[in-house]
């Protein structure tokens, strides 16, 4: 099954700064998320997006929803459409005529899955939490104190096992880490100090 979107130009130019209200955003989520699971992985991604515009790239309100509508959308496909993983939530947005920003970070969140290169900064952020967000919170379920008291070697540990939450790909979390310009370190620190509030 490819995933691949043969295409790198999303949504209309003209539609810059176009974004759902929050409501609409959580009721598409609601709609088309059934699993709880899923559903909290995307919370978690849109909280570290919106994190990051704030305290890293000092966007305003308007910026930092941007950023955290591309994360809690991003796998919106994936419950119920898994064959059409991407391609689906991209129409979905052209259609609701949502900024081409947002549309291409979420196209760009899987470069190997669905052929779109991620080219700004809230493209590689995307890439870079997605991945590493699941395995995180995969390791604090199985710690006795979840996220109180991880620490990065812990983290650093179950990277290194591939057994453990050996659908995460560590290839991925390395690529996306060079992309971003970011330290692994670093990316895991500011992921277990945000992940905690959202469980």
């Amino acid at each position: 099954m490819s995933l691949q979107l043969h295409r790198n130009i999303f949504g209309n130019p003209a539609n810059k700064g176009n974004v759902l209200t929050r409501d609409e955003a959580e009721n598409l989520l609601n709609t088309w998320v059934l699993n709880p699971r899923l559903q909290l992985h995307m919370k978690q991604v849109a909280h570290l997006m919106q994190s990051w515009a704030a305290e890293k790239e000092q966007l305003d309100e308007t910026g930092q929803w941007q950023w955290e509508m591309a994360g809690l959308l991003h796998d919106a496909d994936w419950d119920q459409w898994p064959d059409q993983h991407c391609k689906k939530i991209i129409e979905e947005l052209e259609q609701r005529n949502i900024d081409p920003d947002i549309i291409h970070a979420i196209a760009s969140h899987g470069p190997n899955h669905f052929g779109v290169e991620p080219v700004t900064k809230m493209d590689k952020m995307l890439y870079a939490f997605d991945e590493l967000s699941g395995l995180i919170h995969a390791y604090s379920l199985m710690r006795p104190g979840g996220y109180d008291g991880m620490e990065l070697k812990g983290v650093k540990k179950r990277l290194k096992e591939k057994s453990f939450a050996a659908n995460v790909s560590r290839e991925e979390i390395d690529d996306a880490c060079n992309r971003a310009g970011i330290a692994l370190d670093e990316l895991i620190l500011f992921i277990i100090s945000k992940q905690i509030v959202v469980q």
